[in-house]
């Protein structure tokens, strides 16, 4: 098995969810004792948020390529970025490096394709739901990305900013963000895409009435069937 290099702490709720996904579909995959060959890099999110809110994404990607050079220094044959909103620096972060990028959006849009849907309802941060760099990749695989209205887009935002990446849990948000995605499927959104890793704390198939996919998961289903090839 090759080794996975993890780049996250962004936030660090998503990234133990990373881990511990991680040694369980390893644990399935192969039975016994086994469990994944890892190396983690974990960052301090409070600096990576400072650089997203003062725009200072060239900075970020700046950062965040020492840590990928560091990791593939460090024995790392493939690379995974724990955090869906970061791959907006993917490019820059890849800079140098020989090891391959496992990129969340393409492995997402493979799985709604798979399962022969094409209008996946998007909850992520406003950065990812906002920007091109995401909606782009699922759009090159023709899908067509339903997108909350404004006030939904604030309401996800800080929820996850606020709650989800401070590990805070709560049943009102909960609520909301049912509301949320139920709005979508009014839309005419066919499925869900849990767009930031850590939605999955408050979302799931059992709580939302179309098919869910959460980018974590298909995530580390997709690190770990590259680590075996």
């Amino acid at each position: 098995m090759k080794t996975i290099g993890i780049l996250g702490g962004m936030s660090a709720a998503s990234t133990q969810l990373y881990y511990r996904e991680l040694c369980e579909l390893t644990h399935v995959a192969m039975g016994g004792l086994h469990s994944p060959e890892l190396l983690i890099r974990s960052v301090d999110f409070a600096a990576i948020e400072r650089l997203q809110a003062e725009d200072r994404w060239e900075e970020a990607g700046q950062r965040l390529n020492q840590e990928a050079l560091a990791l593939e220094r460090g024995g790392a044959e493939l690379l995974g970025l724990a955090t869906n909103t970061m791959h907006k620096v993917a490019e820059a972060m890849m800079a140098g490096l020989s090891i391959p990028l496992v990129h969340i959006a393409d492995a997402t849009a493979s799985r709604i394709v798979e399962a022969q849907l094409s209008r996946p309802g998007f909850m992520a941060t406003r950065f990812t739901m906002e920007q091109p760099f995401y909606l782009e990749r699922l759009e090159d695989r023709g899908l067509t990305p339903v997108i909350p209205s404004a006030d939904d887009r604030n309401e996800i935002h800080r929820v996850i900013y606020d709650e989800l990446c401070q590990s805070v849990i709560t049943a009102k948000s909960e609520a909301e963000l049912v509301t949320i995605a139920e709005r979508l499927g009014d839309q005419g959104a066919d499925c869900l895409i849990l767009g930031c890793t850590e939605v999955g704390l408050l979302l799931n198939s059992s709580n939302v009435s179309v098919p869910v996919f959460d980018t974590t998961l298909i995530h580390c289903e997709a690190l770990l069937a590259a680590a075996r090839t």
